[in-house]
């Protein structure tokens, strides 16, 4: 079985009450729910499974980078606030691809449709793939990419 860490940063904690008019009015545990229904609905579902984390931490959120290439596991990541700016979670990134590992950056919104600050992703050019702007869904195009990639 094969451990997807599904990695969420800052102010994520707070969905469902933050800004609900851009980012939705689900919840980080409806939208963990909704990971985990879909995960038991995958063609290799019983190879599966996923640990969903969030935290406000950039060293929490580097650590568990290097967690993923130590244990060798594909990784979905929602960098939040730290795309536009985190270098060290940018080179963290770039270890989970360089060990052949899948990592696919992930947004609820289309960072390239908001404020211009948010244009720019320091984690796209290691990412294995981006995919932004349709709400939880972005998720769950994301761990079907993994789950076709460990098919």
């Amino acid at each position: 079985m094969t451990t997807v860490l599904i990695l969420n940063g800052p102010n994520l904690g707070r969905l469902g009450s933050r800004e609900p008019d851009v980012y939705g009015g689900g919840t980080l545990v409806e939208l963990q729910a909704a990971l985990a229904a879909h995960a038991a609905e995958l063609p290799n579902a019983s190879a599966v499974s996923l640990d969903f984390r969030q935290t406000d931490s950039e060293t929490e959120l580097i650590s568990w980078l290097h967690e993923a290439v130590d244990s060798a596991l594909p990784v979905i990541m929602n960098p939040a606030a730290f795309t536009h700016y985190s270098y060290a979670l940018r080179d963290a990134a770039a270890q989970v691809t360089s060990a052949g590992l899948t990592l696919v950056e992930v947004h609820i919104t289309n960072p390239h449709a908001r404020e211009e600050f948010r244009h720019t992703s320091v984690i796209s050019g290691v990412a294995t793939g981006v995919i932004a702007g349709f709400g939880f869904e972005s998720y769950i195009l994301g761990l079907d990419a993994v789950a076709r990639r460990l098919s």
